[in-house]
């Protein structure tokens, strides 16, 4: 099978090729702007800026895919963002569905979309029910909707991760595990908080496993991807072991909540500090993702919640050893 990824560079990406190699039964073109952080999928890339359109159809006649990952994106939530700063989630994602459209090879689409196009409230009720709380999350709506609105003539599928972690990370080794590595994390609590992480090897064979499931079960479908819902603490407190050889410290939430509220007095005068109340939120509300139809269809993913932080820490000893106390 021969297949395009766009944004083969990023994080999901490097790990998604990985693997595609590792199986070794694909021919592999990245059409990405920025070139691979993994030296060794150089071979595999062409620097393509998915907002030029002649380009992305440059791209496709050229290579002339059987199948298509897209998942360039623009991913951040800052706040002070409009619509317009997520152009490559709109317009970006139009210009690939028109050289789809345009190349009569392409059988198969896997668009990348977002958890956030529902989230903080009730699950949705169906694949089109919308709740997004971010602009990042309300352009990858507009993404989706662009997507049932173009008849396509191929086979395709949605599918919103949920929060995947592992090697690659593009923020975690600067931010969460940074913190965790220099024993400064505090984990609010005992009660517990229920969330949808995923590690990205396991998305990566969930993937692969729409690629090569047959149409009835992937066509104008939606999935999560993703590993099931785990107490927040499990995840934290893995990497805390396995970073540091100690347990994360759990504190009152009370106290976790003051110290949000004199984050939010330096965030005023744009001084960085470890937790807002924006972060004290994220850590104290339960938000889990509805991942019972991706694991029905695809089974059990390869990567147990112990297994995946074994080889995410393993990958920090080579890329970022600093952030790896126990040698």
């Amino acid at each position: 099978m021969k297949i395009l990824i766009t944004g083969g560079s990023g994080f999901i990406g490097t790990n998604l090729i990985e693997k595609l190699l590792t199986e070794g039964h694909y021919t592999i073109l990245n059409i990405d702007c920025t070139k691979p952080y993994d030296a060794k999928h150089l071979p595999y890339w062409e620097n393509c800026d998915l907002m030029n359109e002649n380009q992305v159809n440059q791209a496709f006649q050229n290579f002339k895919p059987e199948a298509v990952v897209h998942l360039a994106a623009r991913t951040d939530t800052d706040p002070k963002n409009t619509l317009d700063d997520y152009k490559l989630n709109t317009q970006g994602s139009t210009n690939l569905i028109n050289a789809i459209k345009n190349c009569s090879n392409v059988k198969k689409v896997v668009f990348t979309s977002t958890q956030f196009v529902h989230q903080y409230k009730q699950l949705p009720k169906h694949d089109e029910d919308f709740a997004p709380h971010t602009v990042y999350g309300e352009s990858k709506v507009i993404m989706e909707k662009n997507i049932r609105n173009a008849d396509l003539m191929c086979i395709w599928t949605i599918i919103r991760p949920t929060n995947i972690w592992g090697p690659w990370h593009l923020r975690y080794p600067y931010e969460f595990w940074k913190v965790l590595s220099k024993g400064l994390y505090i984990h609010p609590g005992r009660v517990p908080v229920i969330r949808s992480y995923g590690y990205v090897g396991n998305v990566a064979f969930q993937i692969i496993s729409i690629l090569k499931s047959e149409h009835r079960k992937v066509d104008k479908k939606v999935f999560y991807v993703g590993d099931s819902p785990i107490d927040l603490y499990d995840w934290v407190n893995g990497f805390s072991v396995k970073q540091t050889g100690k347990k994360v410290r759990v504190v009152p939430r009370a106290f976790v909540k003051m110290l949000a509220w004199v984050g939010d007095v330096f965030a005023l005068a744009n001084v960085k500090f470890p937790i807002t109340s924006s972060r004290y939120k994220s850590m104290t509300n339960s938000n889990s993702a509805p991942m019972e139809k991706t694991l029905m269809e695809f089974g059990n993913p390869p990567y147990s919640l112990e297994q995946g932080i074994e080889e995410t820490v393993q990958w920090m000893k080579i890329h970022h050893p600093d952030l790896v106390r126990i040698k």
